[in-house]
């Protein structure tokens, strides 16, 4: 399969478009159209079906696509460990956690890691569902679940604990709950029960106590962060971590304070192909140490 035309199909698929796909190229959407058309020939198969909107991968289209990825994140993550020194570690890092701690906990570090490292070409990915580290979607990830996926290297980077917080204002107006029981009486803000939550058991204020069935949530968002924001706002009590908490606001009030949620562990994850990365291995110890400096 000839090299050449293989990277422009990779970049045609990826992109869309030949027109797109030119212009990453630097080559003209008459010159991209030829070398699509030479690969399906030589192959036998079409690869795209041609629509005025633009382009579809057929079902041939879609299997060269996938080894064509494949391959090219490999040739990247390559080169990257090729030209980087032992000595002085430099390159691009993609790294992926939650949308609340990479927002509030992990992203006021990073200006230290960079003064730090400053050839580093950091990429930080704040997302609650979990990147494809095999696919090359990001280089580490910082997760509140044990990883599913296959050779992945994991080492236990925190245990972070949840507690039951509300704001000032609608404790003012509500009064505080002195029992988990009490809890019925109050507005609650809970995740959704049927999206699949960054953290496990996310919803144990619903199960604190006896909860009777006026336990019923005010409002359901997927979304850590949003929910510390809604409880910000005076909207109602809800399960945060501490380190939410502590890190945004010092105006929030921890009721029940005897009342330990679930301990949850964070996990710094890596594809076992990156073991010997240096910028890994920084970005790691970078990380223990912040860690060991902060109370959870």
């Amino acid at each position: 399969m000839d090299w050449d035309k293989l990277r422009v199909f990779h970049a045609v698929a990826e992109a869309g478009s030949f027109t797109h796909a030119g212009e990453t190229l630097n080559l003209s959407q008459s010159a991209v159209s030829r070398q699509i058309s030479a690969l399906e020939e030589s192959l036998g198969v079409p690869l795209f079906h041609r629509h005025a909107r633009g382009l579809i991968l057929t079902e041939q289209g879609e299997l060269l696509h996938r080894t064509a990825r494949d391959v090219f994140a490999k040739l990247s993550m390559t080169e990257a460990m090729l030209t980087e020194s032992r000595e002085h570690p430099k390159g691009p890092l993609r790294v992926t956690a939650t949308v609340a701690f990479g927002s509030t906990w992990l992203t006021p570090r990073i200006n230290e890691f960079m003064s730090i490292y400053p050839d580093i070409q950091l990429t930080l990915l704040v997302d609650d569902d979990e990147l494809d580290l095999a696919m090359r979607e990001a280089d580490i990830a910082i997760r509140m679940n044990t990883p599913r996926q296959p050779d992945l290297i994991q080492r236990h980077l925190m245990s972070i604990r949840f507690h039951l917080y509300a704001s000032p204002a609608y404790l003012k107006k509500r009064g505080v709950p002195k029992t988990v029981n009490e809890l019925d009486n109050h507005d609650i803000i809970t995740y959704p029960p049927d999206v699949r939550a960054p953290i496990p058991n996310v919803n144990w204020i619903m199960e604190l106590g006896e909860p009777s069935p006026n336990r019923r949530p005010i409002l359901q968002v997927n979304s850590v962060y949003a929910i510390y924001r809604a409880v910000e706002s005076g909207l109602g009590i809800a399960a945060l971590p501490d380190f939410l908490v502590d890190g945004q606001s010092k105006d929030l009030v921890r009721i029940m304070p005897d009342v330990d949620g679930p301990k949850v562990d964070a996990y710094f994850v890596y594809a076992e192909e990156l073991r010997h990365s240096k910028r890994i291995a920084v970005f790691r110890d970078f990380l223990v140490k912040k860690v060991a400096e902060t109370s959870f």
